[in-house]
Order: structure tokens, then C-alpha cells, then sequence
């Protein structure tokens, strides 16, 4: 980590550089944002963006039950919570006898709802309130190292795995035709994106975390001519993002992970604009 630090004083030779906590953030930050970038882009193709917002509401259920449950660590309770809810809402979504986008928002509501009656029993909420907003500055190095091996595993489903996965988002039919598992893949895909937003949500926040995923995403979509520059400018947006937002909140001091969405937001709403009618990715 020492080696990290001298390059980043050496490459980005400001004051702020001189603090370890920014330090953190800003690696913490070249290793979320990316990963934001190359799993939105999954999450757009396979229509998730509420899938994935769900996800996020869900974490303060996580937190609510392992403190019910005696479990000290709230990251794991987070996590073990998310992997069970998002495959059993995935089985719920497979019955089709309500609409997915009713089945999720239920889902979503229930969750943000139970934790909060469970943490805010006694006047308690105000010390879990800071999961709502995140806060990067507070990362460690120990949790950097964990992030780092989550993206190496995210890189490596996404090698295996993408080309199936847009198969599905393309046509069903085409995808079993190719002996191709629908329900492992969706699952899969699930458990990687629970694993994703509760590693990550502790900083970025509930209440942001999937705008962070679906904006860049999106605004790449915008631009793109063909799926490589889809996951190419999705990555360099998502990363550019951070960056900026990381160090325009520094100096304004404001939050970071919604300075973070109001740069990617407008990023999108100029793509938008200068999107030609009828552009699609081919």
C-alpha cells in the first residue's frame, strides 16, 4: 500500500494527496467505479435496475437482523441476507403470476421497512443513519484488499459469463436453444450483484448505490455504437465520475457518493441530448 501511496503523490501532486484517508477513498474509488461500470452495464442489458435498488433497501434488513441475531459483524449479516433475499426473489419473480417490477418494488418497500422499525426501536437509528449516504473516507485498507478481490471476481464472471447473460437479455429462446441455464445464470448473476452492493453500500449509501450502478450504464448507452464501446465508455464514465466527485466533495465539502450521481447524472443527461434519433447498439 506504502507503493501506492508515493505514486499517487507522485502522479497527483496535491495537497489533499497528503492525507491517508483520501488516499484510501481514492483507490477504494479507481476499484468501485469500475466495477460499477462493467456490472451496470449487465444490469441495463438485463433490465435489473430495480433488481438491483431492491438489493440496496435490503441492507438495512441485513443489518436489522444481525443485531437481532447477536451477529457483531454487519457486513457479513448484510451479505448473507442479500445472497437469501435476491434468490428468493428471483424464484418469486419466476412464478409470473404478478408483474417483476410490482414483485420487486414489494419487495424493495418491505425491506427498507422492516429495518427501519427493527433499528429505529428505541431511538436507536441514528447510528446506522450513515448507511443511508455512505461515507468513502471512512474505508480501510483491510476493506480496500476485499474490494479488490471482489473485482477480480466480478472480471472473471463477467469473461465467462457475459455472452450468456446477453443471450438471455436477447431473446430466452435463443439462449436455451444454446443449452444455456437460465435460472443458474440469473442467479448467479444475482448472488454477484448482492455480493457487489453490500461490499460496497457501507460507503456509497442505500440511498445511491444504485444510481451509481445504472447511470453510467446508461449514459454509455447513449454514445455507443456497438457493445464494446457500451462497456468501454460505461467503465471511463463510471471512473471519471468517482474521481471528480471524490475530489470536487473534498473542496466544497459535500458528500461524497451524491457528489459522485450528480456528475454522472449530468454526464447522462448530455449524452441524451446529443444522442441521434433511432441510435441503437449493434
Amino acid at each position: 500500500m506504502d507503493i501506492l501511496y508515493k505514486i499517487m503523490e507522485t502522479l497527483l501532486p496535491f495537497h489533499w494527496v497528503e492525507y491517508d484517508f483520501m488516499k484510501n477513498a481514492m483507490i477504494a474509488i479507481v476499484i468501485i467505479t469500475p466495477l460499477f461500470g462493467i456490472l451496470g452495464t449487465m444490469i441495463v442489458n438485463n433490465r435489473m435496475a430495480f433488481f438491483s435498488d431492491a438489493l440496496g433497501h435490503s441492507a438495512l434488513t441485513g443489518v436489522a437482523l444481525g443485531m437481532l441475531f447477536g451477529i457483531a459483524d454487519t457486513n457479513k449479516a448484510m451479505l448473507v441476507f442479500a445472497i437469501f433475499f435476491a434468490l428468493f426473489l428471483n424464484k418469486i419473480k419466476r412464478r409470473k403470476t404478478v408483474s417483476t417490477d410490482t414483485v420487486i418494488s414489494v419487495f424493495a418497500s418491505l425491506s427498507m421497512a422492516v429495518g427501519l422499525v427493527i433499528l429505529s426501536r428505541g431511538g436507536n437509528f441514528s447510528k446506522y443513519s450513515s448507511l443511508l449516504v455512505g461515507d468513502i473516507l471512512s474505508i480501510a485498507v483491510k476493506e480496500i484488499g476485499l474490494l479488490f478481490i471482489i473485482f477480480l471476481i466480478t472480471l472473471v464472471f463477467w469473461f465467462f459469463g457475459f455472452n450468456k447473460l446477453h443471450a438471455i437479455s436477447v431473446n430466452e429462446s435463443l439462449a436455451k436453444s444454446k443449452n444455456i441455464n437460465i435460472n443458474r445464470m440469473e442467479d448467479l448473476f444475482s448472488v454477484i450483484i448482492a455480493v457487489i452492493v453490500m461490499s460496497s453500500v457501507k460507503w456509497v449509501g442505500i440511498l445511491i448505490i444504485n444510481a451509481l450502478l445504472i447511470l453510467p450504464a446508461a449514459a454509455s448507452r447513449n454514445m455507443s455504437s456497438n457493445i464494446r464501446e457500451y462497456h468501454l465508455f460505461s467503465i471511463l464514465i463510471s471512473l471519471f465520475s468517482g474521481i471528480s466527485g471524490l475530489v470536487i466533495s473534498y473542496y466544497v465539502g459535500t458528500a461524497t457518493g451524491p457528489t459522485i450521481v450528480i456528475i454522472a447524472a449530468i454526464i447522462f443527461f448530455i449524452t441524451l441530448f446529443l444522442k441521434p434519433s433511432g441510435k441503437k447498439i449493434t
